[in-house]
């Protein structure tokens, strides 16, 4: 029964998300290929679904959270205001790789393998990004300095 309350609350907030995303978020000029407006309407065209399902069929089972879960989710909602405070001084392809390998020691990776995801999220996501989407993705204030420095640019 909760399952369904809290599904239908969400889908009332959901459904309101997407009528601004579709209707009131207008970019004034487009500078990446899907635009800032593409973004939301993608995210509410994937909640709405995922919504319909959990209440056509909710959980059977009770749902317990434990303190080690809380903890955990806490430490998610901590390295996402990391990542996005990272993200423009050390740029998409190392921010991500410190995200992407943090949080996947976090869900039990092996310290190889979450380095290996981080590596592969970072420099893969960043060719995806920027090669195929045609995004603009920051480079970095960090990397930018160091590489200048190497070079000799630096005065």
């Amino acid at each position: 029964m909760a399952d369904r309350l809290f599904a239908s609350f969400l889908l009332i907030v959901t459904l309101a998300y997407a009528y601004i995303a579709w209707t009131l978020i207008q970019a004034p000029f487009q500078y990446d290929p899907l635009g800032p407006e593409s973004w939301p309407r993608i995210l509410a065209g994937a909640a709405i679904p995922c919504i319909l399902y959990i209440l056509w069929r909710p959980d059977a089972e009770p749902f317990a959270v434990t303190k080690y879960t809380w903890f955990r989710i806490a430490l998610m909602v901590v390295l996402l205001f990391a990542y996005a405070e990272l993200y423009e001084p050390l740029g998409f392809i190392i921010s991500t790789i410190l995200f992407g390998s943090i949080v996947a020691l976090t869900l039990g990776a092996p310290r190889l393998g979450a380095l290996a995801f981080g590596l592969g999220v970072g420099v893969f996501g960043y060719l995806l990004c920027f090669t195929l989407m045609g995004l603009n993705l920051p480079e970095g204030e960090t990397v930018e300095a160091a590489l200048e420095f190497f070079r000799g640019d630096a005065e």
